[in-house]
């Protein structure tokens, strides 16, 4: 028996999409976890009266706990991003299911609200890929 063309270009399409929609959710789910985590250290360093030390003091406890556990994602540099990051964006509502971590990553630098704002509706507008956002070698205060 012949496999028709057209069936197997059915299920194909079927996997593929499934695939994507797996890796777009679980991207969603990191860059959630990253906003709650920087959001529960920022209001872990509120209480410290955000001296600079105690900020420094904390991040590195946090890495030094769950980095063994689950690896890179909880180096001290990865947490000190997680915290700009929350407040960046202080609504979790906000955050772009589409973006990835790499996407906010690259908006983070960016201190001019109106220009991040013009950046995540040109991304969100033409699906920008996070190495498209890239491309556009964003420029922190310009």
């Amino acid at each position: 028996m012949k496999l028709e063309k057209k069936l197997i270009g059915q299920i194909k399409s079927i996997v593929s999409s499934a695939q994507e929609r797996a890796v777009r959710s679980i991207n969603t789910e990191r860059v959630q976890m990253y906003w709650q985590i920087g959001k529960l250290i920022f209001e872990e360093e509120q209480q410290g009266k955000e001296r600079s030390e105690y900020g420094a003091f904390l991040i590195k406890s946090i890495s030094k706990e769950l980095k063994p556990l689950f690896g890179s994602a909880f180096s001290a540099r990865q947490l000190y991003r997680y915290v700009p990051f929350y407040k960046a964006f202080p609504m979790v509502s906000a955050l772009r299911t589409q973006f990835s971590w790499t996407h906010y990553r690259t908006l983070l630098p960016i201190e001019n609200e109106d220009k991040r704002t013009f950046y995540i509706a040109e991304a969100e507008k033409n699906n920008w890929s996070a190495r498209q956002l890239e491309s556009k070698n964003l420029k922190p205060n310009t």
